[in-house]
């Protein structure tokens, strides 16, 4: 599994093809230096005219690439927006999940709709000048989360079943 993850992120980040172009001129100018200097060893001016001709070529080559730009197949780069998608999501679970998320929301000063409501209405429950008691604050509680209601009722109905809880 490795050799397989290994071969993946090759392909994904390998050299791009401008280059590998530019590094197989280079060996290319590399052979045609060998190759001339083999011909004069053995005095073969035919040998060293080819030689300096594929090495004027491969030069040519370098010259060329400065036109040349990569592209990134439509495949590669799908690829790299779901991994940052799929990132992005984690982020956010993780710091959901961890609590983090709300240390967040409160730094930043954005509270939900909800939060203000519930601490308006207890403020507004325990200013003597205003007239909502507690059965008010109660009643917008059960009707804002529908998890409040759900545990008011079963505390409400352990109760009258004679439940201690």
């Amino acid at each position: 599994m490795k050799g397989g993850s290994a071969i993946f992120l090759l392909m994904l980040g390998g050299c791009s093809a401008v280059e590998r172009i530019s590094g197989t001129a280079n060996d290319i100018r590399g052979e045609a230096d060998a190759l001339s200097d083999h011909g004069r060893a053995i005095g073969d001016p035919v040998v060293i005219d080819r030689a300096q001709r594929i090495e004027a070529l491969a030069a040519t080559i370098h010259d060329d690439l400065s036109g040349v730009q990569d592209k990134v197949s439509q495949w590669a780069v799908t690829l790299w927006w779901v991994a940052a998608a799929v990132v992005a999501v984690c982020i956010v679970v993780i710091l959901w999940q961890t609590g983090l998320g709300t240390a967040v929301r409160v730094a930043i000063g954005w509270l939900p709709r909800r939060v203000v409501n519930d601490a308006e209405l207890a403020a507004g429950m325990l200013d003597p000048e205003n007239k909502e008691d507690v059965r008010e604050y109660v009643a917008a509680r059960r009707a804002s989360s529908a998890e409040f209601d759900l545990a008011w009722r079963r505390l409400k109905k352990g109760k009258s079943n004679g439940d201690s809880r």
